[in-house]
């Protein structure tokens, strides 16, 4: 449809509706943080109600449209990127937090409210809302839902989808759906809020959740330890889970550390570089955690270690780990974001490490990740005199050994950054073939003819 013809069709049939054909607009709103995809939005739409929403795929159904629900666009897997002159939908004007119940613990938000908006809210309630990660200032609770985020803390509090006691939403038939609707137990048959939670915008649009809240945890103290090896890191973790209460247990190796050294201008936190580290954040307990930090030196897991002894050093502490993405993303890396049985890290982590210096010689890795749940994150980086399409055709030939690997260890080729279209290609390592056509009917159901985020996840 020419952009002529575009507008008039607008004007015609969502009279009132904000929207936007503007060249930046249709960049900035057509793309997320993979830049492996040109955009090529045809239209941003910026709705303010649901009413709004169901209009827009309303008349994308009569007209054969696809549209594209866009939040924070802070993903990895190209699920909200406009490839081919779709329609995209912007959450931005749906920011409200609105409802809060103290006797539930509840609080109903937006699909545009930002994460970190959501925790400050908590934290001004004197609760606590725990899912957490480095895009937390940008994200959208939508998005968060859309791939069941989880982050830093999953080894304590869970994923997203732990904390979403309700759904509005507007399916790809444009019907609207109020799910679950705060309740705690309800066994009254399906519970299709769960299906909604990790389908990446292929089964309708998120409105509003209700979420639940936690009481504040107990003062946390944060440690960050130098390792002798990959073998060690385990190691630790049993010691550290035997001994300390924890919220978080991360690693990355020293390439990750020197890049955010090096990104943001920090001082080494030891007197040399180690080959590991492991980042561990757990309810306050000194003695506790000098009796690891010992133990580890002993058993020759450990070289060197700090415990933060204010929040300041504990929020630098942080950053040493929280910075890794932010000072490599001008790489244009290409990310595997993926899992395996906690128990099973240490093997597949070994056997992986043989891949990537057979099959990647040339490029740097990037290894870091939330260990303590089993979800590793291992970026490469494009050198700079590759072109991106060709870096990108590179690194999905030897997904098939990656993958390969990950399919034998019975894992996730995504963990917690979806599918979207980068991953899509690779789905039948996660996923047999009975349950991918499932999924595909599922999206039928729901979205009959095909008109939301079409050729993501799977098929229409």
């Amino acid at each position: 449809m020419q952009a002529n013809e575009l507008s008039s069709l607008l004007e015609t049939e969502l009279s009132g509706l904000a929207w936007s054909m503007q060249p930046g607009d249709l960049e900035q709103f057509g793309q997320d943080w993979t830049r492996f995809h040109q955009p090529d939005a045809s239209v941003v739409f910026f709705p303010n109600d649901i009413a709004e929403v169901q209009q827009i795929i309303r008349l994308a159904n009569r007209t054969g449209q696809v549209v594209i629900p866009s939040g924070g666009r802070t993903g990895y897997s190209a699920g909200a990127v406009a490839t081919g002159g779709e329609w995209v939908i912007s959450m931005v004007r749906f920011n409200a937090i609105s409802d809060f119940n103290p006797i539930d613990q509840t609080v109903k938000v937006g699909a545009g409210v930002i994460t970190e908006q959501l925790q400050q809210f908590a934290a001004d309630q004197g609760l606590f809302y725990p899912v957490d990660f480095a895009s937390s200032g940008s994200s959208h609770i939508a998005g968060n839902i859309a791939t069941n985020a989880g982050g830093i803390r999953v080894l304590r509090y869970g994923l997203t989808r732990d904390y979403v006691l309700g759904l509005t939403v507007v399916t790809g038939s444009g019907e609207i759906l109020h799910l679950n609707q705060g309740l705690v137990k309800n066994a009254s048959g399906l519970d299709f809020r769960h299906l909604f939670i990790g389908s990446e915008g292929i089964l309708g649009v998120v409105i509003e959740a209700e979420i639940k809240l936690l009481a504040q945890p107990p003062n946390q103290s944060v440690m960050l330890l130098a390792l002798t090896s990959l073998e060690a890191i385990m190691s630790v973790f049993a010691l550290a889970r035997k001994s300390l209460v924890l919220s978080s247990f991360e690693f990355f190796s020293d390439r990750s550390l020197k890049r955010v050294m090096a990104h943001r201008g920090f001082d080494n936190p030891f007197d040399e570089l180690h080959p590991f580290y492991v980042l561990l954040e757990f309810d306050e307990n000194e003695a506790a955690a000098m009796d690891v930090f010992e133990s580890g030196m002993e058993s020759g897991w450990v070289n060197d270690g700090i415990i933060a002894q204010s929040l300041d050093q504990a929020t630098q502490l942080w950053q040493y780990r929280e910075g890794i993405s932010e000072s490599i993303a001008h790489y244009t890396p290409y990310k595997n974001d993926i899992s395996v049985k906690i128990s099973l890290v240490p093997a597949f982590m070994e056997q992986l490490e043989d891949i990537l210096a057979a099959e990647y010689p040339d490029f740097e890795t990037i290894w870091f990740g939330h260990i303590g749940d089993g979800n590793l994150h291992l970026n490469i980086l494009k050198p700079a005199d590759m072109d991106t399409a060709e870096f990108k055709a590179q690194c999905e030939q030897v997904n098939v050994h990656v993958y390969g690997l990950i399919q034998q260890f019975s894992g996730s080729i995504s963990a917690e950054h979806g599918v979207g279209l980068i991953k899509k290609p690779f789905l039948p390592y996660s996923k047999s073939a009975e349950e991918i056509r499932l999924m595909q009917a599922v999206k039928q159901v729901f979205d009959p003819n095909g008109v939301l985020n079409r050729g993501k996840v799977v098929d229409s």
